[in-house]
């Protein structure tokens, strides 16, 4: 069953708001892609940042909804999130995979990497590919650098599984791909490939 055609009100819940974006296409510059896999994160579980409370890197999590919130992860990769619900909750959608679209080139010379299914498919490569990083920390995704595009038509056929490369909440299957994507990120879920 497929949502309907989204129109991306980020004060919704962020668990209907990672499923209705995906099929939404990211947009830095001159690179683009369209969001495959997507993760949510809620102050209610403890894998989510906004988990803590309050605190210098959170407070944009608690923000208004439809704000960046980019962080540094292990030191190494900035990752992109979409904050979500009504101000006060701290909630988020990370962006975990995207199908590149445009600016494929210079996603190629980014990641160092030909191939089309190596240059997005993680949420660090997807991050690096289009050149996003802590600068783009709190922007607005509407009208700031980093937009985020409202899908055209209906959700892509999809499935949910539990989150990847955390150790709280992990349980949780607020993982969502769309099935049959090869651009989706390792490892792919069962049934992601009609398997």
């Amino acid at each position: 069953m497929t949502a309907a055609p989204c129109g991306l009100d980020y004060s919704r819940s962020v668990l209907e708001l990672a499923v209705d974006l995906l099929g939404a296409t990211v947009r830095h510059g001159a690179c683009a892609g369209r969001i495959v896999e997507t993760e949510a994160y809620h102050d209610s579980e403890a894998a989510c940042h906004a988990h803590v409370g309050l605190t210098p890197r959170t407070h944009v999590l608690f923000g208004p909804p439809g704000r960046a919130y980019v962080y540094r992860s292990y030191g190494i990769h900035a990752l992109l999130n979409a904050v979500a619900e009504p101000e006060g909750v701290g909630a988020a959608v990370l962006i975990r995979a995207l199908e590149p679209l445009d600016g494929i080139g210079e996603m190629q010379a980014r990641r160092r990497r030909e191939r089309p299914e190596e240059l997005c498919s993680g949420p660090g490569k997807l991050t690096q590919a289009l050149g996003i990083d802590l600068a783009q920390n709190a922007t607005d995704l509407a009208t700031g650098p980093v937009r985020i595009e409202p899908r055209t038509g209906f959700a892509p056929d999809h499935l949910a599984a539990p989150r990847v490369g955390i150790t709280k909440a992990a349980e949780l299957p607020w993982r969502f791909c769309e099935r049959g994507s090869r651009f989706v990120s390792r490892p792919w879920p069962p049934g992601l490939r009609g398997g």
